[in-house]
């Protein structure tokens, strides 16, 4: 393939908050989730960005979602968000191991109104995936969980996922650290694993964006 000059912009700061402000911004509810997640401290970096969030929604309304899979929900501004872009009557599966942090969540779910349309397991998702049967298909997967567990979450959603259905897998780009072949801690290895393993996959349409810690969107043929 020709070598092309990139056309990305350099995203400073003032860039991206000018995208922000020209995007659906969050809600009481999102906003409120936002500094609950804050004040839990450095570990608050886990949760999505809000321009992230409002692309999901919109991706899920895209493909008329009625069954969607989360794997880590951490506090739940990412499910909020899939909730949101669900079809009359879908619903959300979310699977994360902590008590703690999925109590926020479903604090927040109520104040957003789409409790109804989540149903939480805490437990390894990798279980609770392997458990589901193969009807109905998952319309929409969203994975943003241990980094060495990828592999395996992506190919279960895989394995159940309707045609025309979308994967998204977060933090593909892993600050930059895929591309530092100096840089071999298990997490980036599994980051790089699984990425390549996703392009691989002959079933699959791939894009990975640079959107916040970088994102694949997958599709399935």
């Amino acid at each position: 393939m020709a070598e092309q000059e990139t056309k990305s912009v350099v995203v400073t700061k003032a860039v991206h908050d000018y995208a922000v402000a020209h995007g659906t911004p969050p809600d009481a509810a999102q906003e409120s989730l936002i500094t609950a997640t804050q004040a839990l401290g450095g570990i608050s970096r886990m949760q999505i960005a809000p321009e992230q969030g409002a692309f999901m929604t919109l991706l899920a309304q895209l493909v008329g979602a009625r069954f969607a899979v989360e794997v880590g929900t951490f506090t739940g501004y990412s499910s909020i968000c899939i909730a949101r872009g669900l079809a009359p009557g879908g619903k959300l599966l979310c699977c994360d191991v902590s008590e703690e942090w999925t109590a926020v969540a479903r604090e927040h779910w109520v104040k957003a109104g789409v409790d109804d349309r989540i149903e939480l397991v805490v437990a390894p998702a990798a279980d609770t995936l392997r458990a589901l049967p193969p009807d109905p298909p998952i319309d929409f997967g969203f994975i943003d969980a241990d980094k060495t567990g990828y592999r395996t979450y992506y190919d279960e959603i895989a394995e159940r996922l309707r045609p025309g259905g979308l994967i998204l897998v977060d933090n593909v780009l892993w600050s930059g650290n895929v591309v530092d072949d100096s840089d071999q801690s298990d997490d980036t290895v599994a980051i790089r694993a699984v990425n390549d393993h996703i392009v691989a996959d002959e079933r699959m349409e791939v894009v990975m964006l640079p959107i916040a810690d970088g994102l694949t969107i997958v599709r399935k043929r």
